[in-house]
């Protein structure tokens, strides 16, 4: 008996010691994407000077003509639109941002999320902004979006 629970206890461990190298889980998650709506010709944005207001966004799935869920963030006159949650999985987004019925610019992303060495994140493929001029700033990683 004594060896029979002896070997019970070697198998266990010669078990467990091949999990050994398991690094564990490691996630990370995908990068929120940010807009700031600035006038073209002054470069003001379209929300603190009060040609806009946060009511009249309206941000389309254009996959499936859903209304997509987006964060309004107004902190100190810097007010910014910011769409969350693209890219926790492999998929293709195209979302189409109007103020009031005005379509402003289209949205295209193609997410792969991946696994690698025992840490998951997301590879953006394409991001792409239509129908308007924009531009990135590397620093912050808003996109500033010029309204005509």
């Amino acid at each position: 008996m004594k060896k029979l629970n002896l070997a019970l206890i070697l198998l266990v461990v010669f078990f467990q010691s091949c999990n050994s190298d398991d690094c564990g889980d490691c996630f990370t998650p995908p990068e929120n994407f940010r807009f700031e709506l600035v006038d073209k010709s002054s470069r003001e944005n379209v929300f603190s000077n009060g040609t806009f207001n946060q009511n009249q966004i309206k941000i389309t799935n254009m996959l499936n003509n859903s209304p997509a869920e987006f964060k309004f963030i107004s902190e100190n006159e810097i007010n910014l639109i910011q769409i969350n949650g693209i890219g926790f999985q492999t998929e293709t987004i195209r979302l189409q941002i109007d103020l009031g019925n005005t379509p402003v610019f289209n949205f295209y992303v193609d997410a792969e999320r991946k696994k690698e060495d025992c840490c998951s994140f997301t590879e953006f493929k394409d991001i792409n902004i239509t129908n308007s001029d924009f531009e990135l700033d590397p620093q912050t990683g808003v996109y500033r979006i010029l309204v005509e």
